[in-house]
């Protein structure tokens, strides 16, 4: 990552993802990097690249020691805080449609954001701070409290929040602290809602268990169907086909290189790509990769994109791109962020 001060190396963040569009949270509970309705839309959280460019926190309100891991067989991390005074868990997913399974999973996503934080023992205070700051932090929206927790006005997007527990806003900043014991559960949902949208509504809290229950099955359904791999390293195999799934923008097939942009190569040098696009050299690796990890489906509706996306244009008459949008587009032009 860039060479600045808070500056976190980038295997701190784990990948949650929807097969649309993906996030990172780092492993003090802080979502650092989310662009919706795709993996190339304008970031609503970017506090990855720049302090002020949004986030969504939740994490004890004194000091803690965590420890991380993905629920078996899933894209959804689970976060558990031992404080002086008691242990807590947080679990976060990014939802898919209730009931979705196999290979459906990742089609008409509601694009939401699911927290779920539960007491184990004793008692745990913690804060949550969410800050949408959406286009790269450009935006700093008009943030109103609503019955059930918050919604943004300005820009291209709308963020519609349900909070389990009361919230307080100043400005464009959602926080509360809040305290769970043993047994507690408290549940924290964030959907995104085109601006022509007229009333979005997020999960509501108490909704929130289930749903993310039901997004983890839906990742482990689609690994029950690939699950014949039997050679050297089988579970590291698994883990890589899982995530290269997260990384497939389901509705067209193609495979984005890598869910983020601008994360420098060389710390203020040039080499500062976006790799949300379906890249084809790179994308030939993951394929190799998906047909050693017994996923032909995912390779076929790949291959589809890409000769859909080329239309005609590679051969005699032409040559294909390095790269298309996940869209199939063909004008990439770049653009620089200050």
């Amino acid at each position: 990552m860039a060479d600045r001060a808070g500056s976190k190396p980038i295997d701190e963040y784990g990948l949650l993802a929807d097969c649309n569009s993906a996030a990172l949270v780092d492993r003090g509970g802080a979502i650092e990097w989310l662009c919706m309705p795709r993996y190339d839309s304008d970031a609503i959280f970017a506090r990855l690249l720049d302090p002020d460019a949004g986030h969504w926190s939740i994490r004890p309100t004194g000091p803690f020691e965590v420890e991380r891991r993905y629920l078996e067989g899933t894209l959804v991390i689970e976060m558990t805080f031992e404080t002086q005074d008691g242990v807590a868990r947080l679990t976060d997913a990014m939802a898919f449609p209730h009931g979705q399974r196999g290979h459906e999973i990742g089609l008409d996503v509601p694009h939401e954001l699911l927290r779920l934080v539960e007491g184990v023992s004793g008692t745990v205070e913690l804060e949550m701070e969410l800050a949408p700051r959406p286009e790269y932090g450009l935006v700093k929206p008009l943030f109103r409290r609503t019955e059930k927790g918050g919604r943004t006005f300005g820009g291209p997007n709308q963020i519609v929040v349900a909070a389990g527990v009361p919230v307080d806003l100043d400005e464009a900043t959602m926080r509360a602290t809040f305290t769970v014991t043993a047994g507690d559960e408290t549940g924290f949902a964030m959907r995104w809602a085109p601006v022509e949208s007229r009333a979005p509504a997020a999960c509501a809290p108490d909704e929130v268990p289930d749903r993310i229950r039901d997004t983890a099955e839906g990742w482990r359904s689609w690994e029950r169907e690939h699950d014949i791999y039997e050679g050297p390293h089988r579970d590291a195999i698994q883990v890589s086909s899982r995530v290269l799934n997260g990384l497939t923008y389901r509705p067209t097939g193609a495979i984005v290189a890598a869910p983020t942009t601008s994360l420098p190569e060389d710390p203020g040098g040039e080499r500062n790509w976006d790799y949300r696009f379906s890249w084809i050299r790179d994308s030939s690796l993951t394929l190799e990769a998906l047909y050693v990890g017994a996923c032909p489906d995912e390779v076929e509706n790949f291959i589809s994109f890409m000769t859909s996306s080329a239309g005609g244009r590679a051969g005699d008459e032409g040559s294909l791109q390095i790269m298309y949008g996940i869209g199939g587009e063909h004008d990439l032009s770049e653009r620089e962020l200050p």
